[in-house]
């Protein structure tokens, strides 16, 4: 199976090759985006004088904010071309619609098929979706369609249900599970308490979305050492979101999620709005290529990530996003610390005892960032949960927040809301940070 070959070019090659991609993107907008047009129009923007992607700095950031004010306007082709609706999950505020026609579904499919390969997956392999393929969900659709570009098998069993998984995954032996991590670790549980030989499978590999797997320098995190101690499977890493519609896929030598030039253009900037240099942490802002139904200019997505120039020992040569720090809305400052949620998820996974949780973040009557972590106990646990977690927290990130104890079943509920598509383990009920 061929790979694109851009993603193997010098440096150079891959800059000119996305200044042309981004004058075509511009000239698009300009003649089809309601959005854009009046942006332009608005903030004196000339698209056809920028010719390079450094000059993308004249032009303002699209936010999220932005796409639900005005969801139809980003709409750049009639209804009647409309093949697939998909909403985001909602996790920031009101889920956003977006319109995908016959060929965007296609560039979906084609992105997927370069994520796969980066992960080693090839035609042939069996791949069991253990993800959502329903609820307006993106993902789902993207894997499906990838995995068949690709031509490998496709197991559809969905989310949760782990007697489901070990009974599919006993018939048809795949050889891929596709799943967020933590679920691992119940598929794991379920086995263990059912006597089923999970080291013994045909799985050997696990791609991962949803929550990370890495620290910044890319060694595994918590909860990365967790599955691998229990679980000795390959575990790939992988950074997507609805609104990008393109995924940054980790390669055999888990080095950051590989950036493919023909799919999406990358800046990085601070707080300001400037651009960061290579190797800082920025908020990833993004621009499509190629997307017809809803193109997006200058997105700002919220994370937190770096960007590594340098060619990664695979032979692919274009940039590498690093895993994601935290949200931009999602930063707490906590008595003195600033933290971000996924520092907190690190030492939860890895505190044996605690079967899940949920971190709720709050002003206290001061009107400074409060921390309560509510966590379901597993049964037999330390005789002193909430002092051996404070004493966790403090070792890791200098501070402990708040503990409380619920039984495992009231926090699942909090977990998996009905209408949820993602775990939620974090509430930010901080007024303007929703």
């Amino acid at each position: 199976m061929k790979e694109a070959a851009i993603e193997r070019e010098p440096l150079e090659v891959i800059r000119r090759f996305q200044e042309k991609k981004l004058r075509e993107t511009l000239r698009y907008l300009r003649e089809r985006s309601p959005y854009y047009r009046r942006l332009f129009r608005e903030n004196g923007v000339n698209p056809r004088a920028i010719r390079r992607v450094e000059e993308l700095r004249d032009i303002p950031f699209t936010t999220k904010e932005d796409l639900q004010r005005h969801n139809e306007e980003f709409l750049c082709v009639p209804r009647e071309k409309i093949i697939d609706y998909i909403t985001t999950s909602g996790t920031l505020g009101d889920p956003v619609t977006f319109a995908m026609t016959d060929r965007d579904l296609d560039r979906l499919a084609y992105n997927e098929k370069l994520s796969f390969l980066c992960t080693g997956t090839r035609p042939g392999d069996v791949v069991q979706l253990m993800t959502t393929l329903d609820k307006r969900f993106m993902a789902g659709i993207a894997y499906f369609l990838g995995l068949r570009a690709l031509g490998a098998g496709v197991i559809r069993v969905g989310n949760g249900i782990p007697e489901l998984q070990w009974d599919t995954i006993r018939r048809v032996r795949p050889d891929t599970i596709m799943c967020v991590p933590s679920f691992i670790l119940h598929v794991i549980k379920y086995a263990e308490e059912h006597g089923i030989d999970y080291r013994a499978s045909s799985v050997k590999k696990a791609v991962c979305i949803g929550e990370g797997l890495r620290e910044a320098d890319f060694s595994l995190n918590l909860l990365g050492q967790r599955v691998k101690e229990k679980w000795d499977v390959a575990l790939h890493s992988t950074y997507a979101s609805t609104e990008m519609a393109t995924t940054f896929a980790e390669c055999e030598h888990g080095r950051g999620g590989h950036h493919h030039p023909e799919l999406v253009i990358c800046e990085l900037v601070d707080e300001r709005g400037q651009t960061v240099p290579g190797g800082s942490v920025g908020e990833l802002v993004i621009t499509h290529v190629g997307v017809e139904g809803m193109p997006l200019l200058r997105f700002k997505t919220g994370d937190l990530v770096s960007i590594h120039p340098e060619p990664c020992p695979c032979g692919r040569t274009s940039a590498r996003v690093s895993p994601v720090v935290g949200r931009v809305n999602h930063m707490i400052k906590f008595k003195g610390t600033t933290l971000y949620p996924p520092a907190l998820f690190d030492v939860l996974d890895n505190a044996p005892y605690v079967e899940n949780y949920v971190v709720e973040v709050d002003y206290n009557d001061s009107g400074n960032d409060d921390v309560t972590v509510r966590v379901g106990a597993r049964p037999g646990t330390v005789d002193d949960l909430v002092k051996d977690l404070k004493d966790r927290f403090r070792a890791r990130v200098r501070v402990a927040p708040n503990i409380l104890v619920a039984s495992p079943d009231e926090i699942r509920r909090v977990n998996y809301p009905d209408a949820s598509r993602k775990p939620v383990k974090f509430i930010d009920k901080r007024p303007g940070k929703a």
